[in-house]
């Protein structure tokens, strides 16, 4: 038996390129365990024959596309001659028959193919629009990560009524369109310790947001419990007045204390009452298995793994018997669900009635915790013993871990993607664009066996025409705009396929040089692409400010990381400055270290790029990265409220304030202006 050719029948990569003209073969061990984790017993005499059969027994596949644009797909001409098709449309109860020159309404259907010789099968067909909405004009943006960004009012980490508020001054005062926001998934909970996670993209559940986010003051019944005012005080100056980092537990631990409270023993009114009923009817069993992972986590710790046996199962008679027991606490948790998606509903509100064209732009994580909500609600659909990650390339020889369980291709075909379809719904009910982080994951994601480096993985490929099809499907029922993230190691052919199926993608101006040409020198701003989110910087990387002066630099050395000498770094900085001047884009004296952000800035809005982003801490000179890739307890990830350019941190109101933040949101005074003339040479 080939063990490359069973591989390849399950969608698994015999080999990856980590660089242009180098090809890696994946270990036989590496195939095997991926294998496994689809189900397969590679050792087995007869896995490939079973294969081989099993595929030539069904004349569709589990889960087809159907594209409105008039185009005959594959799976459609493959067909054997003379078979006959019904279709039950989305929601309906009846198979009627169909032909394909009519085509469906938007939607998930099912369809039924009957053969010649009698036999019959069933699949899932995604009728899908040919591509995601597109912003209809240019406009700029903060880039925000929600916790980092206290006001006075705050309880000692940014929350809802903090972005609603960014949102309203912003817009009004700035022609803000739109807040791109860090993910607001629900967090695991707390560990025995009284630890948790602060990473925003290792959540324990991306279809439900994190309740630690809510403004508790803003909660209707909240003001008929005794109000807390002194602690959440506490919180906040010792971030703001101290210098400590913020302290998610200790934010959490007091908003719970409340919401407890407030939980018990304020009743909701009659009309409160009946929408938190429709909230729990439209959610069903997603919100149930949600909210019994949590009330179940508060007995037996976070990760579902350490459980008793029957309760690893969440439809186990054990489940149901602990559900029944622990009502009041699954109710609990359903609330506090409810509770924040009210708020996140009245942050976009308030951002759309204050002017902004797209409003918030909700990040979705590229996985989930292998302890947490999803994992244990869906343990079916994720592969077991795996994690997924990066290969080995140029910039990191040991490859990368993330530590997320991937999802199983075969088992989302097999469901027609009605876990991804879940979770795109609920979170684009509440935003105007979606960013899909590590985008490049609907075509292919690195699989890592439990317990082995990062280099002794492989790829894993997933079915990126449906993948996409259920993107833009949700993208177009509720308007949302879709942003890929596609930086680093991108396959050849997926920024392409992006591009036309209406995907933003993502553009960093440290990114763009040409690399093809002696120098490497920065790409003008005419040749940049017109689809894409233009940005300085992102959160894994340092401010504008600290990449200008050097401060990034000193800090990785500092801190044993490797990086690029000063020398290097300086060299890097100069070539854009001096592109900045050739271009008119610099005023003032040599070495204005304000002048010169603005005039990055300044480059950004030169291009053609629909959205430009500014990454919020660079309005006030901010010098520390939020995230510091290659680190854990040597830098406080996550956990650095947004400072000043002296790092002293500062509130929303400061911003507001600001004459440096005034200054350089001047740079993007005019008003949205639509695009106009024909898309540029670069435009994917």
């Amino acid at each position: 038996m080939s063990l490359a050719r069973l591989a390849e029948l399950y969608g698994v990569a015999t080999s990856y390129s980590p660089s242009p003209g180098e090809t890696v073969r994946a270990s036989d061990a590496a195939l095997t365990a991926a294998l496994a984790a689809l189900g397969v017993a590679a050792d087995a005499p007869d896995a490939l024959a079973a294969r081989e059969a099993e595929l030539a027994a069904r004349p569709v596949p589990p889960t087809v596309v159907l594209w409105a644009d008039g185009s005959t797909p594959d799976w459609l001409r493959r067909l054997p001659e003379r078979a006959r098709l019904a279709l039950r449309p989305e929601g309906a109860r009846e198979f009627t028959a169909w032909n394909p020159a009519e085509p469906p309404p938007p939607g998930v259907h099912r369809l039924r193919v009957d053969e010649p010789g009698g036999r019959s099968s069933e699949a899932h067909l995604v009728a899908a629009p040919p591509a995601a909405p597109r912003p209809p004009g240019r406009t700029h943006g903060l880039l925000v990560q929600l916790y980092s960004l206290l006001s006075t009012r705050s309880w000692g980490m940014g929350d809802l009524a903090d972005l609603a508020d960014l949102a309203s001054w912003s817009a009004r005062t700035h022609h803000v369109g739109f807040l791109q926001v860090n993910p607001l998934h629900a967090a695991v909970p707390a560990a025995p310790d009284g630890t948790m996670d602060p990473s925003p993209y290792r959540p324990s559940s991306r279809r439900f947001p994190d309740p630690v986010h809510l403004r508790i003051e803003d909660i209707p019944e909240y003001a008929h419990v005794p109000a807390r005012e002194r602690e959440a005080a506490a919180l906040r100056e010792a971030v703001l007045g101290k210098g400590e980092l913020i302290d998610r537990d200790a934010v959490w631990a007091l908003k719970r204390e409340v919401l407890e409270t407030v939980v018990r023993d304020v009743p909701l009114t009659p009309g409160r009452r009946a929408a938190y009923c429709d909230y729990l009817a439209a959610q069903g069993t997603a919100l149930e298995d949600h909210a019994t992972y949590l009330a179940l986590a508060e007995v037996h710790g976070p990760d579902w793994h350490t459980w008793p046996a029957a309760l690893q199962d969440p439809r186990s008679a054990g489940t149901a018997r602990a559900r029944r027991d622990a009502m009041d606490r699954v109710d609990f948790h359903s609330r506090l669900a409810w509770l924040t998606d009210t708020q996140l509903t009245a942050a976009q509100r308030t951002a759309t009635e204050a002017g902004m064209p797209i409003g918030l732009v909700h990040d979705l994580a590229v996985g989930v915790h292998p302890g947490g909500a999803d994992a244990w609600a869906q343990r079916d659909v994720f592969a077991q013993g795996m994690s997924v990650g990066a290969p080995p390339d140029a910039f990191n020889a040991r490859g990368q871990d993330w530590g997320l369980p991937p999802w199983r291709p075969d088992r989302l075909a097999e469901t027609g993607y009605a876990p991804f379809r879940a979770l795109l719904h609920d979170l684009m009910r509440h935003a105007g664009a979606v960013r899909i982080d590590h985008v490049m994951g609907l075509f292919r994601l690195w699989w890592i066996p439990e317990g082995e480096a990062p280099t002794e993985g492989c790829y894993v490929h997933y079915d990126a025409e449906a993948m996409l099809a259920v993107l833009l499907l949700e993208a177009s029922r509720t308007g949302t705009y879709v942003i890929g993230e596609d930086l680093g190691t991108v396959e050849p052919g997926v920024r392409e396929t992006l591009h036309a199926r209406g995907v933003l993608g993502t553009s960093v101006l440290w990114f763009e040089r040409d690399w093809e040409s002696p120098g490497e020198p920065p790409v003008p701003p005419g040749q940049w692409r017109t689809d894409c989110v233009a940005t300085a910087t992102t959160h894994d990387l340092p401010s504008t400010a600290a990449r200008l002066t050097g401060d990034d630099v000193r800090l990785r050395e500092r801190l044993g990381l490797s990086t690029a000498t000063p020398a290097e770094a300086a060299a890097e900085v100069s070539d854009w400055l001096g592109l900045f001047a050739r271009l008119g884009l610099l005023a003032g004296a040599p070495g204005d270290e304000e002048e010169s952000v603005r005039a990055v800035h300044r480059f950004l809005l030169r291009t053609p790029a629909r959205m430009t982003g500014i990454w919020l801490p660079d309005l006030i000179g901010d010098r520390r990265p939020q995230n510091l890739p290659g680190t854990w307890d040597e830098y406080p990830n996550w956990r650095l409220p947004v400072a000043d350019a002296a790092g002293r941190p500062v509130t929303l109101e400061d911003i507001a304030s600001s004459p440096r933040a005034h200054a350089l949101l001047s740079v993007f005074s005019a008003p949205v202006v639509p695009l106009t003339g024909p898309p540029d040479a670069r435009s994917v």
